[in-house]
């Protein structure tokens, strides 16, 4: 996991990714002590008025004011439990209401088409929510043309994503994953009014 910018793009796309990144890392697995310790470095942006904004720094707040293991109980419950979490994190699921479905395979075949190859030892299908941000992220950072960019988002990413935050924000066992949910869902209408300024 990568969270610091990376100089050889703008600023903007730096701010873009480092967000794709953290959401990534916060979502894929129980945050580690580095991923929290950068998260608690949030709490004291100015908050600017916008909700990504806000969203930013009440992620901040909410690690520097949550017990560690209280956060691991938290995922466990959330994404893992005894069978299945409270919340089922992929695609397919959000887009046919089943596992393993066309939109994954549909993805697999982007994927593919992009030059990414699936790493044996990942266990989690292709369209984990952390995965479909880590494929952003390496695309902002390769520099990817804006058009790539806004088709991954929109085939990938737009349709679903915003309904999983919400559910993650209510769900019973949701505290630290409030703030990552309300950081999520602020994300993705950034994301939706950025590329819809940009054409």
């Amino acid at each position: 996991m990568q969270l610091e910018e990376h100089t050889a793009i703008a600023p903007e796309q730096q701010y873009r990714a480092s967000v794709y990144r953290l959401l990534a890392a916060l979502l894929r697995d129980i945050p580690s002590e580095a991923v929290l310790t950068y998260a608690r470095q949030l709490a004291d942006l100015s908050e600017g008025g916008d909700a990504l904004a806000t969203a930013l720094v009440g992620l901040g707040l909410a690690a520097r004011h949550t017990d560690p293991l209280a956060i691991d109980d938290e995922f466990h419950a959330l994404f893992i439990g005894m069978g299945r979490g409270e919340i089922v994190p992929y695609g397919s699921w959000y887009l046919t209401g089943f596992l393993m479905e066309k939109p994954l395979s549909l993805l697999r075949q982007e994927l593919f088409a992009l030059g990414f190859e699936r790493d044996p030892s990942v266990k989690e299908p292709e369209d984990h929510v952390a995965a479909l941000c880590e494929v952003m992220a390496i695309l902002i950072e390769t520099d990817a043309e804006f058009a790539q960019q806004q088709h991954f988002f929109s085939r990938h990413i737009a349709d679903w994503q915003q309904r999983f935050y919400q559910d993650l924000e209510q769900a019973p066992s949701a505290a630290f994953y409030q703030a990552v949910a309300q950081l999520g869902s602020a994300f993705i209408q950034f994301e939706q009014q950025y590329f819809s300024i940009q054409q």
